[in-house]
């Protein structure tokens, strides 16, 4: 595979979260077109193939006229999916820390967001309807899916305030697992469901995969795209000196040596990840391991690639 990645850092010079976001698909748009994937169509047009039988009064006439062949109109209604994105916003989602967050440096909730923001410039070409979930301990924003232009100028309108980081000393704890229940219920249709969260969570793992088995009870597609900071979160890549780590949520600290405790960390983290691995595997849900410093291509190429399946 021709791993053709997007120039990211042709998008400095903007500042505006959709306007980025649509840089960053014509990107990855031009680099399928140079990779093996160049038969992927990501483009959708106004018009659908007229099928015989069905009602004549969509079909565009003046277009007849000009290709000698029927098509019809395509409303905004009438959507090929409906998806809905779900973004952990809790204090772990706001590490690393950073001077200043960029594309090519981002922290777990910077890089989600502008992922989330990238899959809803692909959708709005498809004319695929998308919702919106935001969460930390209890449900902080929820919208159902629509694809009209208002309806994803909302959206984005959400997402911004998620760029900039917590204020010292504020904290937003992780409930993912009744979060996840929570959106279960309020999703009345059934969707593609795309998680972005790093799955810290203080409840038993046991809880988290019941709540992701409830998603798929409901008829819904899952894709978990576990985010993380591979060379801290898990390769744990401290010098060999004491640190003081601070819980970002409850701000409890622990003073160790991180040499100490590497392999022991290493270890845990793995078991963890291994289960997760298992268990979605169980469930049908589609794990993403997504390390943020690696970039956007494989991310929006896994989204595609489920779309396709799905139709």
């Amino acid at each position: 595979m021709n791993n053709e990645q997007i120039d990211i850092t042709q998008f400095r010079p903007f500042g505006n979260l959709e306007l980025i976001a649509g840089q960053m698909v014509e990107g990855f748009i031009t680099g399928l077109h140079k990779s093996p994937f160049h038969g992927f169509s990501v483009e959708f047009a106004e018009y659908r193939p007229y099928n015989t039988g069905e009602s004549t009064r969509n079909i565009d006439w003046k277009l007849y006229g000009r290709t000698d062949k029927l098509f019809v109109k395509q409303f905004e209604e009438e959507t090929n999916l409906r998806c809905q994105i779900i973004i952990d916003a809790s204090s772990s989602m706001f590490f690393p820390k950073r001077k200043k967050l960029s594309l090519e440096h981002p922290n777990k909730i910077y890089f989600s967001v502008y992922a989330a923001a990238a899959i809803m410039q692909i959708m709005k070409r498809q004319r695929d309807a998308v919702g919106l979930s935001l969460f930390s301990d209890s449900i902080l924003f929820h919208s159902q899916a629509k694809s009209s232009a208002i309806h994803l100028k909302s959206l984005y309108h959400e997402l911004e305030p998620l760029l900039t980081p917590l204020p010292i000393g504020e904290q937003h704890n992780t409930d993912i697992t009744n979060s996840l229940h929570e959106i279960a219920e309020r999703i009345h249709r059934r969707s593609l469901v795309i998680i972005f969260s790093d799955v810290f969570d203080n409840s038993k793992p046991e809880d988290l995969f019941l709540a992701l088995q409830h998603l798929k009870h409901n008829k819904h597609d899952v894709i978990l795209f576990h985010v993380y900071d591979k060379s801290l979160e898990i390769d744990f890549e401290f010098d060999n000196k004491p640190y003081k780590f601070i819980d970002v949520e409850s701000g409890n600290m622990l003073k160790v040596n991180a040499g100490e405790i590497k392999p022991h960390y290493k270890k845990a983290i793995q078991a963890f990840k291994n289960e997760l691995k298992v268990r979605c595997g169980q469930y049908q849900v589609d794990l993403v391991e997504t390390d943020i410093n690696q970039g956007y291509h494989q991310l929006l190429l896994t989204y595609l690639l489920k779309r396709q399946r799905l139709f």
